[in-house]
């Protein structure tokens, strides 16, 4: 067990946020088969009754379950990380079409080794009879047709439920599903506000297809390690992210890790973004610690919004790295909450932020 854990430490957020969700995919499905074969089963005419009297013993269902859960398990795996890469840029129909075709194959494979397994484990028949008897039940009756609506509604909803989890920061879509924000609710969050430097030149250069492309991969970037560092991305605005932790000592120092983690990743594929573009970006970063009000909007199209005094805050806060010619500028109550060394950050005194009747202390960081 300390093994497993040790491993599972190891992972990055994001693989252990993918695994989560291939798990929950494998243990809904086979918890809904379960359910779905037991009413089933309770319910048959008496002359149905005799072929499916085995189905009433528990090892037979714990065999079947079993089955079904390392397929869908595999299924899911497939989707999640697989095809993850190699359908990003197709349309989504286009999308769903070939990864229901994989899916249907993969379901029959399922249905063969429920079909085989029970065969041979619980009725004791040999491999060739349960090889014969899944050919003739397969092919020469109307077994797959018969299937194949209920394996479409259920592939139908799994795709739409990873490309929703897909839409979502980690943890978010879970909220708005529970219902978690219905409600406004206070909480106390660190808030990052980070943008590219030097945007509009950069743009010009670039033309607009080819500054798209620039913003899409510094994004992508950025995000993998505010992600890794449980960071939740609340909004991409044009060249901005903004991200938010739970306040807390342990999630300061993360919110400072991700940042330098940003960093480190964007030196390393510095090359790539000078071959590709002329140009390697450089952002700046505003932070600050306080209340937010948390809570879904929208009608037709459900988010959460974040407001109040923090996030104007903290938008201010970035938009001063130009002003005092700072990368990364915090706010007192950041270097307050992090147990930073007198080298890694500076005093830029009061400053009057736009928009604030009072001055605030800032801190540009050292790192």
């Amino acid at each position: 067990m300390k093994v497993i854990k040790s491993i599972i430490s190891r992972l990055p957020v994001t693989q252990k946020y993918r695994y989560q969700v291939v798990f929950s995919i494998a243990f809904i499905w086979a918890l809904v088969d379960a359910i779905y074969l037991l009413i089933k089963v309770n319910t048959l005419d008496v002359a149905d009754e005799f072929y499916f009297f085995e189905y009433k013993r528990p090892v037979t269902i714990l065999l079947r379950e079993a089955v079904v859960f390392i397929f869908t398990a595999f299924m899911a795996f497939v989707l999640v990380f697989q095809f993850r890469k190699t359908t990003r840029y197709i349309p989504l129909w286009l999308n769903f079409l070939i990864k229901t075709g994989l899916l249907l194959f993969l379901a029959f494979l399922m249905n063969f080794a429920i079909h085989f397994s029970y065969s041979v484990f619980i009725s004791h028949l040999s491999v060739n009879y349960a090889l014969n008897d899944f050919v003739h039940d397969a092919f020469k009756t109307q077994w797959i047709l018969e299937k194949l609506p209920d394996q479409l509604i259920i592939f139908f909803f799994i795709q739409t439920f990873i490309e929703m989890m897909e839409k979502y920061s980690p943890g978010i879509f879970f909220d708005i599903f529970f219902g978690k924000y219905l409600q406004p609710r206070e909480e106390v969050r660190i808030v990052m506000f980070i943008d590219l430097k030097d945007s509009t030149p950069i743009a010009e250069k670039l033309g607009n297809k080819d500054y798209f492309r620039f913003i899409r991969d510094f994004i992508s970037l950025v995000s993998s390690a505010l992600i890794e560092n449980n960071g939740r991305i609340y909004q991409y605005v044009g060249d901005e992210i903004v991200v938010s932790w739970r306040y807390n000592p342990r999630n300061a120092k993360k919110c400072i890790d991700a940042l330098i983690e940003a960093r480190k990743l964007i030196q390393r594929r510095g090359e790539l973004f000078r071959r590709r573009y002329g140009v390697i970006p450089e952002f700046r970063v505003g932070i600050h610690i306080g209340e937010v009000t948390i809570g879904e909007i929208g009608i037709i199209k459900k988010d959460l919004a974040m407001s109040g005094d923090t996030m104007n805050t903290t938008a201010r806060i970035r938009s001063a790295c130009s002003e005092l010619n700072q990368k990364f500028i915090v706010s007192k109550a950041v270097i307050d909450s992090l147990n930073l060394k007198d080298w890694q950050s500076e005093s830029l005194g009061l400053v009057e932020l736009k928009g604030k009747n009072n001055s605030i202390e800032l801190f540009a960081l050292k790192i």
